[in-house]
């Protein structure tokens, strides 16, 4: 990494950041060199609370342009975008909105954790990473993934790497020549080497990934 990390990274971009890339540089030169060919690391956010949550469930298992599809239509709906408010929906408005069935009943699980308040983005910075990814996986069709995609995005941890994360697998492959993709117990595995900014590896390895298929910087 010839660039100083500043210039390397988003305006936006937290103090720390520059900090992980540069001990990143001396980790691993080849995953830090990544913005030199791609492009100033951009810094994407979520929403830290319920709104944040619901996206994330919006786009498992579909497209990005999918997902931000079912998104603007759901974000349309009157009081949709907070737990009460969701309640108050009947299921023929947040389907028509593009919620499958499964995923109405969860988006209603995650209000209802929300509403009762089992589950804030309050408690939720309280906790450690490991235990935050448990809190929010024990609501019915938020699993391990989405839960760390969203501390990584919603609440800019620095140390979250979602192994199971397809598009962080075929990235790797790419970047180091391997013949396959890293299964998610390997990838992760891989990842303790950057430990503890494996949030800002993962974020270059999407960067990365976005690069080389030609993707707009949307979403991971």
């Amino acid at each position: 990494m010839t660039k100083p990390p500043t210039a390397m990274l988003a305006a936006d971009a937290p103090p720390w950041a520059a900090e992980a890339l540069a001990a990143l540089a001396r980790l691993d030169p080849q995953l830090a060199a990544i913005p030199e060919a791609a492009g100033a690391l951009p810094w994407r956010r979520r929403e830290a609370g319920f709104a944040g949550l619901l996206r994330s469930l919006c786009g498992q298992m579909i497209s990005n342009q999918a997902a931000t599809a079912i998104w603007g239509r759901l974000a349309a709906l009157p009081g949709a975008l907070t737990p009460i408010g969701l309640l108050a929906l009947d299921d023929d408005a947040l389907r028509h909105a593009g919620l499958s069935r499964p995923k109405l009943r969860h988006a209603r699980a995650l209000a209802e954790a929300f509403a009762e308040d089992r589950l804030s983005a309050a408690r939720l910075a309280g906790l450690s990473d490991e235990a935050a990814v448990a809190a929010i996986a024990a609501i019915p069709g938020f699993g391990p993934w989405t839960a760390e995609v969203h501390l990584l995005f919603g609440h800019d941890r620095p140390d979250i790497f979602p192994a199971g994360d397809l598009a962080l697998a075929a990235s790797l492959a790419v970047l180091r020549g391997l013949p396959e993709r890293p299964k998610p117990r390997e990838l992760a595995a891989l990842a303790m080497m950057w430990s503890p900014w494996r949030s800002t590896a993962a974020r270059l390895l999407w960067h990365h990934w976005r690069h080389v298929t030609g993707r707009p910087a949307g979403e991971a």
